[in-house]
């Protein structure tokens, strides 16, 4: 996800897209347990995404 993309959107859609990657990243949590993940890489970009948006939402807040 591209930061322009994400600077765009208000915090209350930060906020959904957050608990989104949660919960996918949740998901995936769950797949690594039972042995079955299928694409690895995608824990480092979820957990990437996710910074992005709260340093977003941080500068948002300053303003």
């Amino acid at each position: 996800m591209k930061t322009e993309e994400l600077r765009n959107l208000s915090e209350d859609e930060l906020l959904v897209k957050e608990k989104a990657l949660y919960d996918e990243l949740a998901k995936l949590n769950t797949q690594r347990y039972t042995g079955s993940v299928e694409k690895p890489h995608k824990f480092g970009l979820i957990r990437q995404d996710i910074a992005r948006i709260r340093t977003i939402l941080k500068e948002k807040k300053d303003k």
